[in-house]
């Protein structure tokens, strides 16, 4: 059963009656708050991320035995 838009009408009103406007929209201002501190959080993670990765040095795997005779074999 979905609700109709009358019943969703009531439900706000009673909301507006209880809660007053006031508290209501200083609810959605805590919200909207909350909101942007996790942006920023998720911000500030992938800064972080990208600071660690540039650290990071990457480098050649040594070269084996195997590989370092064959190159003293051709040179000579």
């Amino acid at each position: 059963m979905t609700p109709s838009w009358i019943q969703i009408l009531i439900v706000v009103v009673l909301l507006v009656l209880l809660f007053g406007r006031g508290k209501i929209s200083e609810l959605m201002g805590d919200v909207a708050q909350g909101i942007k501190s996790f942006k920023k959080g998720i911000t500030e993670d992938d800064e972080q991320d990208d600071r660690d990765s540039a650290k990071t040095i990457e480098s050649k795997p040594a070269a084996s035995a195997k590989t370092t005779q064959r190159r003293k074999a051709k040179s000579s």
